[in-house]
């Protein structure tokens, strides 16, 4: 080599463009001339790297993918998230995040907000494959949904009245808050109220029922006289011979069976019933107790765009569904202690017992106080006629007064829904959905009516 090599005046006689300076750290290598590209005929693609002695003035090394430094965009919280380099490929010394936890973190984009990294673009749909497929898959997961559903059918319905129940005694919780009680003393209060309530229906009806199955146990060989020495018994026992096909359907092996099987029936009733009762008293419990936090999950569904327009119009909808258990116990409440007065007066017994039976069933929208009232009448005849007849009467003018003084007023100033809706809604949810249905029925148009007038109405005044 001459020595003349690194001269200056050499190098000016043999490359009409001046030799650049290797890049520093704080110097960009691409800026605008100081990188090879801006030499006429020069690039990184055209320059080899086995060359080394190549035409003075040239450059003589390649970017490689290993030589070339990746550009890291950095994240709202400031680290740098690195992304493939020009010629598409992460540089080869990048650990691998398969195996790196902290390469993992960092390409995920992981920060207070986001602890599993930053969600990434919604997957493209425009391909009709794809379009297809992700149908075929919708299609295929809202059947199963509905097998699943049908198949849980009975826990569904205890977690819906277990929720509804604690919507509904969420502000009784509120009110204590605004005592001064915590979240948990005043969940604890209510639910140990409830508590007291169920175990006061059922010692009530405990003794009764008990007294009443003695008796008749005790005094069925003297009714058995009794029809006997009955004229008009004995006459038709002469002519179709009664007593006779009676004893001999008794004594079938058939009947005896079937009596154990109805037996076996009721119990097992009794104890579903007894068991599906304790759940949704436990669900009720969980969910009043952390309702403050199943709503805010709720709300954090929603697009952050309308969250708060949706959170006011769900809180609503809550203190509206809480308002329609409030009036509901109020409407029962007010049936038994009128039920209670009147059987003292007419001196039924068992009074407290029936009126407890008035006021739960009385909580079944339309058709529970009818249920009610029947099995109170039917009592009442039996301790004699005078009272069946005027329990008939009372509960008739009773009920008139309910369904269209009493509860269209308490639904209206704690629901705000018109009598007509609460009694159309009632209907339609009973013969939808049974017992349940009606139950929710109310609510569910109280919900529908504010979404309607605060939603739709606007929308379609404003097109």
């Amino acid at each position: 080599m001459p020595p003349d090599d690194t001269g200056e005046e050499g190098a000016a006689a043999r490359s009409p463009v001046p030799d650049p300076s290797p890049p520093s750290d704080d110097t960009p290598s691409d800026t605008p001339g100081n990188t090879p590209s801006d030499t006429p005929g020069d690039t990184p693609d055209d320059a080899s790297a086995d060359t080394p002695d190549g035409p003075p003035g040239e450059v003589t090394e390649e970017a490689t993918d290993s030589d070339t430094e990746p550009e890291f965009p950095s994240d709202d919280g400031g680290r740098r998230l690195p992304v493939p380099t020009v010629r598409g490929k992460v540089e080869a010394s990048t650990p691998d995040p398969a195996h790196d936890i902290e390469q993992r973190k960092l390409e995920a984009g992981v920060d207070h907000r986001f602890p599993f990294g930053r969600p990434g673009q919604p997957m493209g749909t425009s391909h009709p494959f794809t379009f297809g497929f992700i149908g075929a898959l919708g299609v295929i997961t809202a059947w199963l949904l509905i097998r699943a559903a049908a198949s849980a059918q009975s826990v569904i319905v205890m977690i819906v009245v277990a929720m509804f129940l604690a919507v509904g005694l969420n502000p009784a919780v509120e009110r204590l808050k605004r005592l001064g009680l915590s979240r948990g003393w005043s969940v604890a209060a209510v639910f140990f109220a409830v508590i007291l309530f169920f175990a006061g229906f059922v010692a009530s009806l405990v003794p009764p029922l008990t007294e009443q199955i003695t008796a008749l146990t005790r005094n069925v060989p003297e009714y058995v006289q009794q029809l006997q020495n009955n004229p008009q018994i004995a006459e038709w026992d002469r002519r179709y011979r009664l007593l006779e096909q009676v004893q001999n359907k008794i004594s079938e092996p058939g009947f005896q069976s079937m009596l154990a099987e109805r037996a076996y029936e009721v119990g097992r009733q009794a104890l579903s019933g007894t068991f599906q009762t304790i759940t949704v008293l436990i669900l009720t419990l969980y969910f009043l107790s952390s309702l403050p936090q199943i709503k805010t999950f709720a709300y954090q569904l929603v697009p952050r765009s309308r969250r708060a327009r949706v959170a006011l119009l769900g809180d609503e909808i809550l203190d509206r569904i809480g308002g329609y258990v409030a009036g509901q116990f109020t409407i029962a409440f007010i049936a038994g202690v009128t039920s209670y007065v009147f059987l003292q007066i007419l001196g039924v017994p068992y009074a407290l017992a029936l009126a407890l039976i008035v006021a739960v069933l009385d909580l079944i929208p339309l058709i529970g106080a009818t249920i009610g009232a029947v099995i109170v009448t039917l009592v009442a005849f039996l301790t004699g006629v005078p009272e069946g007849i005027a329990s008939l009467v009372f509960y008739i003018i009773y009920q008139q007064v309910e369904n269209y003084l009493v509860y269209p007023r308490v639904m209206k100033r704690t629901v705000d829904v018109q009598p007509a809706v609460t009694v159309v809604a009632a209907l339609v949810g009973a013969a939808l959905f049974g017992v349940i249905g009606a139950l929710l029925a109310i609510p569910t148009a109280a919900a529908i009516s504010l979404v309607i007038r605060e939603v739709l109405l606007p929308r379609q005044e404003s097109i």
